[in-house]
């Protein structure tokens, strides 16, 4: 009965962050089809479970053979390994349903630093990284696939002298401007994104990002260009901006390096937008 619960359970909270619009902070939204798949399974398994309990009870006394074999199965043989295991399986639930989902603000960018390009975290797991500026698929492909499919994509972009980031292109966008820079120089680029001031060596650089899943929250990242705002444009941390400039290069000691940089032209303040992650499309 404890294991019909609990997969009942998953089925329940793989509905839960759909209708709720919380999933969206945990995968990228185009790999919401696996997510109604395991709440379908999830579902059906409980089923299978609520008729083998049935049948169980249904069992005469003498029959114990059964029960016994399931038990060897399992390896669970003491009512505190029992526990243990469906206290496990239940931790997911526990925390689906009774902890909050917070969206990610310029807060954790504090707390954290952000370095260039890749920073990995004290999070106690070594795989984990958590990306900063440029979003970088390369870890998924080998390198004759990746630089096929960024070259591929940069034909898109290199043709028209404006750039439009929308919701739908911003990662593929911030990837190929970090990969091919050269290409974006001089181009006019406009998207929306919040502002973060970051002060380094007592001099202060606004940056407009977007935070983004590439996968799921294990790689995500904070994306995002270096810019150049109009000295009459004050603008404070998680301010939600739309703007328009001209992509040039610029060197930025911090990094020791040279990165793509937004001047700015024109700028105004938005409402942030329902949804404030992006995602990755492949």
């Amino acid at each position: 009965m404890i294991r019909f619960l609990i997969l009942v359970g998953y089925s329940t909270l793989m509905m839960y962050l759909q209708v709720s619009g919380r999933l969206n902070q945990y995968i990228n939204v185009h790999y919401q089809y696996l997510a109604i798949l395991s709440m379908v399974l999830s579902f059906v398994l409980a089923i299978v479970q609520l008729i083998i309990w049935n049948k169980e009870g249904d069992q005469k006394e003498s029959d114990h053979h059964h029960h016994n074999h399931d038990e060897h199965d399992h390896g669970l043989n003491k009512p505190y390994q029992k526990g243990i295991a469906y206290f496990l399986l239940a931790l997911p639930l526990i925390v689906g349903f009774m902890f909050p989902t917070i969206s990610l603000d310029t807060s954790i960018v504090e707390a954290k630093g952000f370095n260039f390009p890749l920073s990995k975290e004290s999070v106690g797991d070594p795989d984990v990284q958590t990306q900063y500026l440029k979003p970088d698929t390369s870890i998924y492909f080998d390198k004759t696939d990746y630089n096929e499919q960024m070259k591929k994509a940069l034909k898109k972009y290199i043709k028209d002298d404006h750039v439009a980031v929308t919701d739908e292109n911003y990662l593929e966008v911030m990837e190929l401007i970090y990969n091919y820079p050269s290409e974006f120089i001089g181009k006019t680029v406009s998207y929306k994104g919040f502002v973060f001031n970051s002060t380094q060596n007592e001099q202060t650089d606004a940056f407009v990002f977007r935070f983004g899943i590439i996968h799921c929250v294990a790689d995500s990242g904070v994306f995002g260009l270096l810019t150049h705002m109009p000295k009459e444009q004050h603008l404070k941390n998680n301010d939600w901006v739309e703007l328009t400039g001209t992509i040039h290069s610029n060197y930025y000691a911090p990094f020791k390096r040279d990165i793509p940089v937004v001047d700015v032209t024109k700028v105004k303040k938005v409402d942030a937008p329902k949804n404030q992650y992006v995602y990755r499309s492949f």
